[in-house]
């Protein structure tokens, strides 16, 4: 249960404090009477592709599912692991055989939550047939990955229910983490009834099932959502809010607009560039904490230019991070060298690419000789095209890189940008050469971080690496009980792949909210997590 308050503890040390000089605005105060009482607004970031738990992958889905569904396990205010759905649970000694007992609880039409709803939920995502983008998440568990790759039924499954309250799952190998993973919304449970019912529309429209503390309202796409109090919730005694309003805009400056003029009460994310004029006009609004994530490029394997190693290096080599995280960004992020952010679960120093303690000046003449090793040079240089979601950070970031790359290598950068669903669907259809992404640990443990690299990862796994060693230390990690053996396995695979660099990484995050004052019970976590069930407004 304290493993993510033991990590706050950790990144409190290993991240600095937040550094903020920027450029300054002519905004005024916001006029707070705006304010329904009972209804939280919140600037979403994004608009989400589903509301189906199996069919989502990113944050700006996740805070909107996460207030629909209860897992096995949850998050308590502060992002801790507590009991969710599950009231209590047991695990045998060889760390392989979990059986929970389920409170008793029910879905928002009034049907009990059974432990055969979340057997169905768990072989329904696995199935190849439903596609779910991050069914890998759940190869934990015994048969799932036999399962996923089509080699064997969903039967096989090594998910039981002994009676209506009492579900029994069997792990391949010990897995640590395997608790808070629960918590991820892979695992939550979905409304068998229902989906037999409606299909895949059953998550749509108003009138969805859910078994969280809110229920859907109202979707009209690219506008807005609206949720609910779901009265049949089993804590629903202690749920303040009434409503949930989620809008989709992705600029960032004008959803501050409407933060100051009432209309938002929390924005999920900020440009950079406003933390100046935040810092002095609205500093009770500003929350910058240490964020359990990496800010990374993916770089397109299939691709002919970016399959040459030395390439890959080059490119990673020339970008600045100090440049990016001290003057472009100025917000509290640190220059990244290893693709696991340090203070990760028991995991220790992360393994770290071998130019690190070079100068600048000093990697950009191996990044040259490099690239000319390749068969190019700045006369004949590569052409590269860089992609990235909408938002002012992520474009300041890409404008900067490819000057970078333009001023050491000669590299020619064409810039693309798209909305968050469109980049990430072609991020996962590998439509794209080089890319920006960025990862939030599910749980806390290196794990998460480095199955991004797994040839198995099919979706997540964007520029499409597969290095048999890297995969077979994967491999022998999850099989491990001995954490000590099991972290040198796994700093064993990143080494190879920050040798290798199919991900250039780049910047370790930092959460960055916009939260009205009058909203009570945020608690500031590494994961970023904060559900609504424990919130109020207070007038």
């Amino acid at each position: 249960m304290s493993v993510k308050f033991q990590l706050s503890k950790r990144l409190k040390v290993g991240i600095l404090a937040v550094s903020v000089a920027l450029t300054g605005m002519l905004y005024t105060t916001p006029d707070n009477n705006a304010l329904a009482a009972g209804t939280l607004r919140i600037g979403n970031m994004g608009e989400p592709a589903s509301l189906d738990p199996h069919f989502i992958s990113g944050t700006w889905e996740s805070g909107i599912v996460g207030n629909l569904f209860l897992g096995l396990t949850t998050e308590a205010a502060d992002g801790s692991i507590i009991p969710g759905a599950a009231e209590s649970w047991t695990v045998s000694d060889d760390g392989l055989v979990y059986t929970f007992t389920l409170r008793n609880h029910k879905w928002s039409d009034g049907e009990p939550v059974t432990a055969q709803d979340f057997v169905y939920s768990l072989q329904r995502i696995l199935k190849p047939e439903t596609a779910a983008g991050y069914a890998s998440l759940l190869y934990t568990i015994k048969g799932a990955e036999q399962i996923n790759t089509g080699k064997s039924g969903p039967e096989t499954l090594a998910v039981s229910a002994l009676n209506d309250n009492t579900l029994k799952i069997t792990l391949n190998g010990p897995a640590p983490y395997f608790i808070a993973q629960l918590a991820h919304y892979t695992a939550y449970p979905v409304p068998t009834h229902k989906i037999r019912e409606l299909g895949k529309d059953w998550a749509k429209t108003k009138g969805m099932v859910s078994n969280g503390a809110f229920v859907l309202e109202e979707w009209t796409p690219n506008s807005r959502i609206r949720l609910v109090k779901n009265t049949e919730f089993y804590d629903a005694g202690n749920v303040s809010l009434d409503e949930l309003v989620y809008y989709p805009q992705e600029d960032r400056s004008a959803v501050l607009k409407r933060v100051r003029a009432g209309e938002v009460d929390i924005q999920t994310d900020f440009a950079s560039s406003d933390l100046k004029w935040l810092e002095k006009n609205m500093p009770d609004y500003v929350r910058i904490a240490p964020y359990l994530g990496i800010y990374y490029y993916p770089l397109n394997l299939n691709d002919e230019v970016l399959q040459d190693k030395r390439v890959r290096q080059a490119l990673a080599m020339t970008i600045d991070r100090k440049i990016l995280t001290d003057k472009v960004l100025k917000s509290g992020e640190l220059p990244a060298y290893s693709f696991v952010p340090p203070g990760t679960g028991n995991y220790g120093k992360p393994a770290e690419v071998s130019w690190k303690e070079l100068s600048q000046a000093e990697r950009i003449a191996e990044a040259r000789k490099l690239l000319e090793a390749a068969g190019y040079s700045k006369a004949n240089p590569p052409t590269l095209k860089l992609s990235y979601n909408t938002s002012e950070n992520h474009k300041k970031v890409a404008i900067a890189i490819a000057a970078m790359w333009k001023k050491a290598l000669g590299v020619k950068t064409e810039l693309y940008n798209s909305e968050v669903k469109v980049h990430y669907a072609s991020l996962k259809t590998r439509d794209f050469q080089a890319a920006r992404a960025g990862w939030i640990a599910d749980y806390n443990d290196p794990q998460n971080f480095l199955n991004l690299m797994e040839s198995r990862n099919t979706s997540q796994n964007y520029s499409d690496y597969n290095n048999a060693s890297f995969n077979q230390l994967m491999k022998q990690a999850e099989m491990e009980a001995d954490s000590v053996k099991r972290n040198d396995f796994m700093r064993q695979a990143e080494l190879i792949a920050m040798d290798e660099l199919p991900n250039i990484p780049i910047f370790y995050y930092v959460s960055k909210n916009l939260v009205n004052p009058k909203v009570k019970g945020w608690i500031d976590n590494p994961s970023d997590i904060h559900r609504a069930r424990y919130l109020s407004i207070t007038e």
